[in-house]
């Protein structure tokens, strides 16, 4: 399999990218539509089409037989429950402390793959993967003008929301061996659509505004952001990250997600006109930086295979 020892890094490259567009779609669709119901029904739609993909005979998932609590725990670790302590999270928050906090899942998925997977890091991967880290801060930081709220409750939601994803991570790697990374994908998007399409009516139910239901998919503006992120964002990125980590330590697939705030950055640049400042381009090197020495030191090991 030595051809394919560099599909992981693709994919990971591929799913950083779609994330990365995912802000700017989020942003266009919260126009129209609150977070709960973006959240709703971009992991709705996500469910139909891999459900009729699999009608079609276009993906293969069979369940049967197989034990599916590690892969249900991890569905619930995230879509569900990263999702929801991060909306609340960044709702008490700023913007530098939201991006702070985030961007230290590498660091905890690092720590839970050694306790948890026994995988080994060597001493200047996690100084990499520290860099990679430290880029992303800064970016955020300098944004909010180094800007710190002190919402206590705000940064404990982060913080769980980090330890979703982190536990995430691990079960998906730990599913990897009964499941494929589309079956693992499938139950994900499935249990995503389910648990926030509850919350979504229990909130009409109180509100009594059930046959409203589905009236924000009348606005047009809604139809690109979910069709982006309930099929590229959901689907297709989920898939690569599930595939990735089924392939490579978790502590290094985890890195590529700080490549998120690059594309971020790049896709406000160029199609929504945001303004390009020099710590962007500095905090974008040292990502860069952070990212391929995680890698090249793996590869140099002759870990990756």
């Amino acid at each position: 399999m030595r051809d394919n020892k560099y599909l992981p890094i693709v994919s990971a490259i591929i799913y950083s990218t779609i994330f990365g567009f995912s802000f700017m779609f989020s942003k266009i669709g919260l126009e129209v539509m609150t977070p709960i119901e973006l959240i709703s029904f971009r992991f709705l739609l996500a469910a139909l089409v891999m459900t009729l993909l699999k009608a079609l005979g276009i993906i293969k998932v069979n369940l049967k037989g197989k034990n599916i609590k590690m892969v249900l725990l991890t569905s619930i670790c995230e879509p569900v429950l990263y999702f929801l302590f991060e909306s609340m999270g960044i709702n008490m928050t700023s913007s530098s402390e939201a991006g702070l906090m985030i961007s230290l899942i590498p660091v905890f998925v690092a720590i839970f793959s050694m306790i948890f997977l026994h995988e080994r890091l060597r001493p200047i991967q996690l100084g990499f993967i520290a860099l990679s880290v430290g880029g992303v801060i800064f970016i955020n930081m300098m944004k909010d003008s180094l800007s710190l709220s002190g919402n206590l409750l705000g940064i404990i939601f982060l913080f769980f929301a980090i330890i979703a994803s982190a536990f995430y991570n691990i079960g998906s790697k730990k599913s990897s061996i009964d499941f494929t990374p589309v079956e693992i994908t499938y139950v994900m998007m499935w249990i995503g659509a389910i648990s926030f399409n509850t919350i979504l009516i229990i909130t009409n139910l109180i509100k009594g505004n059930m046959r409203n239901y589905f009236a924000p998919l009348a606005h047009s503006q809604a139809i690109i952001p979910l069709l982006y992120l309930g099929i590229l964002s959901s689907i297709v990125a989920f898939f690569m990250v599930n595939y990735t980590i089924s392939k490579i330590p978790v502590s290094q697939s985890a890195v590529f997600a700080n490549l998120c705030t690059i594309v971020s950055i790049a896709a406000g640049v160029l199609i929504l006109k945001e303004d390009f400042f020099f710590y962007d381009f500095i905090g974008a090197v040292v990502i860069l930086v952070g990212v391929w020495g995680t890698v090249y030191f793996e590869e140099k090991e002759g870990i990756l295979n």
